[in-house]
């Protein structure tokens, strides 16, 4: 898979570089220093499979930066890797569409983390997912009935929420792995949502008690 890694310290992509290039199913596609040069790079012509971004930048923050991405090009995973345990960035990550939030502190398991989000899954990193209960602005009882979803799609949706892969799925639900993609595609259709990632996370928003 191929990473472009997003961050203004030199010293700090370079040893993300370093990290992710001693992998060898990882190919470092090149390193951006800001927002706009990761959009650039993103929706040019040799686009890369997952983006490592850094969120505080200047110019054109990761935030920003991955909104305009998914909208260009929704494909792209997108891994927010910084040092801020802030609520309102992991809020806007969540909706945006992001793949994972990690901390910088927890570098070592990056190449883990860009193979799993590769995969199609949501990585959080453990102090991530300490704060999702409380960040979440649930609502009441969520109402599966008025959107037609049925027992088994209910379950399809646990497990994604969970970060599972699609034959992962299949296995826990003794389903074929094409049957398991046109439920997803079946449940995306009726939430009108884009994909597993804002599944995810409309899961944590809205249904998870």
């Amino acid at each position: 898979m191929r990473v472009l890694i997003v961050d203004d310290d030199p010293l700090v992509s370079g040893a993300l570089k370093v990290i992710l290039e001693a992998e060898g199913d990882i190919e470092v596609a090149g390193v951006a220093s800001c927002g706009s040069e990761a959009v650039d790079r993103a929706l040019g012509d040799d686009a890369p499979d997952v983006i490592v971004m850094d969120i505080r930048m200047d110019g054109m923050n990761g935030i920003e930066a991955a909104q305009k991405i998914l909208e260009g090009n929704k494909d792209i995973k997108i891994l927010f890797l910084t040092t801020f345990l802030d609520d309102e960035y992991i809020n806007q990550a969540l909706s945006l569409g992001a793949s994972g939030y990690i901390l910088k502190q927890e570098c070592a398991t990056l190449a883990s983390s860009v193979r799993a989000v590769h995969g199609g899954q949501i990585v959080f990193g453990g102090k991530i997912v300490e704060k999702l209960p409380d960040l979440m602005n649930r609502k009441e009882k969520f109402d599966y009935d008025s959107y037609g979803i049925t027992d088994k799609e209910k379950e399809l949706i646990e497990m994604v929420a969970e970060g599972l892969s699609n034959k992962e799925i299949s296995e826990k639900m003794f389903l074929g792995e094409g049957t398991v993609r046109n439920m997803m595609s079946s449940v995306l259709s009726k939430l009108d949502l884009r994909d597993r990632t804002q599944l995810a996370c409309f899961y944590y928003q809205k249904i998870k008690p």
